[in-house]
């Protein structure tokens, strides 16, 4: 009785709303009305975050293009007897601040190349599961950029209105600022981050302590650093000394001048730091590759003296005793160093692996596997040791532009560094059968009586980094 078929015409009125329209049409069209209102939040939904974006993009070269407008306005209006003046003690402030921020951005790269290569740097250096992203670090570089320009950019305008008390302390506010951010006990401003980097700083500046990947990592990109750090130390010595925005840059001869003995000890500081880690492992490993690898460090310490010594001697003495040995060590320290990365720090056999993206890419393609990547990377980084080995030197820093280009391309040769030391370490660990003896994975710590590597890590995790 229930189960023959039950046949209703369509047009029965039982089957009718009000306005004599079928409720099979009433509900088809309520059906397509749902369809397309889903489609158009999928289309939102896909347009909203594209759209954000593009505005970001826009305000901040707008920004841009705003601050160095006004900038380039604000020099055109000094006078000429002032403005290269100005513009190089302008230069001094505010570009050893900009170059620390290129290689933040560049480091950036490095971890985006990670992810998409599943090299888990984290693991490396010991960082937990709240480590900054290569969007965090390129977050950070975005406000880094930004905050830098605008201070400049009000120095200058100031500066050029007259308002020259309130000028000089754009450089001061900018730098103070920086200090608190990076020390602030609050948990703001990726504290936990920021805290294993100040830690790290302690342990490079006193290496008594068994010397993780990290420390030495670190330390080896502040020897790129280190024209920067001798900048830092000269602006600071300015502020000290209140000749902020007193275009007194020439005045060589001066405490905070450019033949100041302290510019060569800055220089070397990094250096120093690299060969006592270098002891420090040699004492904890018993390598003997440490010895050699803390010669190599050594050699840059002729580099930089004497390289100095220029404004303390004659020049016929400079000419015909010191330049000639001065060129020795600079090529002696050029090749020691170059065939140590070729050699230590990389892996040649494996090296180009690096760039095998799991979800292959335009980037993965023109890198994976290529040829001219070898032959690149091998090449530059002769050339560019040799070019770094002017930055080096005190004597040459006059020319300005000339040292801040050959930093930036240290920077950039230091960056790609690190895509290939940290690969070959990443190797190193997932196929330790096939690690040489020569090869000793860097990211093992050598336990030492109190059980440092057990320290380091408690105190690693314990910051949440």
């Amino acid at each position: 009785m229930f189960g023959g078929v039950f046949s209703v015409p369509v047009n029965n009125p039982h089957l009718r709303k009000s306005g004599s329209r079928l409720i099979i049409a009433n509900l088809e069209g309520e059906n397509d009305l749902k369809n397309s209102s889903m489609q158009l939040g999928t289309i939102a939904k896909l347009r909203s975050p594209l759209l954000l974006s593009s505005l970001k993009v826009a305000l901040y070269v707008g920004g841009l293009y705003v601050c160095g407008k006004i900038g380039w306005e604000s020099v055109m209006k000094m006078g000429l007897d002032t403005r290269e003046l100005f513009f190089y003690e302008t230069f001094l402030y505010y570009n050893p601040l900009l170059l620390i921020t290129m290689m933040v951005w560049l480091w950036g790269v490095n971890l985006w190349v990670f992810s998409r290569t599943g090299v888990d740097y984290a693991a490396i250096f010991y960082l937990g599961p709240d480590h900054l992203s290569h969007k965090e670090i390129w977050k950070c570089a975005r406000w880094m950029t930004t905050i830098i320009l605008t201070s400049m950019t009000a120095y200058l305008y100031l500066y050029s209105h007259g308002d020259v008390s309130l000028a000089a302390s754009q450089p001061i506010v900018l730098y103070l600022s920086a200090v608190i951010i990076l020390i602030i006990p609050f948990d703001i401003f990726y504290m936990s981050s920021r805290y294993y980097l100040l830690w790290t700083f302690w342990r490079i500046l006193f290496p008594v302590k068994t010397v993780s990947f990290s420390d030495f990592f670190l330390a080896d990109i502040l020897t790129s650093l280190s024209k920067v750090l001798s900048d830092l130390e000269r602006s600071v010595c300015r502020m000290v000394h209140r000749q902020v925005a007193t275009v007194a840059w020439f005045e060589a001869d001066s405490v905070c001048g450019s033949h100041s003995a302290v510019i060569p000890l800055v220089l070397v500081l990094p250096y120093l730091f690299r060969l006592f880690q270098c002891i420090r492992q040699y004492k904890d490993s018993k390598d003997i590759a440490n010895i050699w690898n803390a010669g190599k460090y050594l050699t840059a310490v002729p580099v930089i003296f004497l390289s100095a010594l220029k404004y303390f001697i004659d020049q016929d003495t400079w000419t015909y005793s010191i330049q000639p040995a001065w060129i020795l060590s600079g090529l002696a320290n050029t090749f020691f160093s170059f065939f140590w990365d070729v050699l230590r720090d990389w892996d040649l056999s494996v090296f180009t692996r690096i760039f095998k993206f799991t979800k292959p890419n335009l980037c993965s393609h023109l890198l994976y596997g290529r040829r001219w990547v070898y032959v690149w990377v091998i090449g530059s980084n002769l050339v560019l040791r040799w070019t770094w080995t002017y930055k080096l030197s005190a004597h040459l820093r006059n020319n300005y532009i000339t040292v801040f280009i050959i930093t930036l391309l240290e920077i950039y040769r230091r960056f790609q560094w690190a895509f290939f030391r940290i690969e070959n370490v990443w190797y190193k660990i997932n196929n330790p059968k096939r690690t040489t003896s020569h090869q000793t994975n860097p990211v093992s710590l050598q336990n030492d009586n109190g059980g440092e590597q057990e320290k380091l890590l408690a105190h690693s995790h314990s910051l949440g980094v």
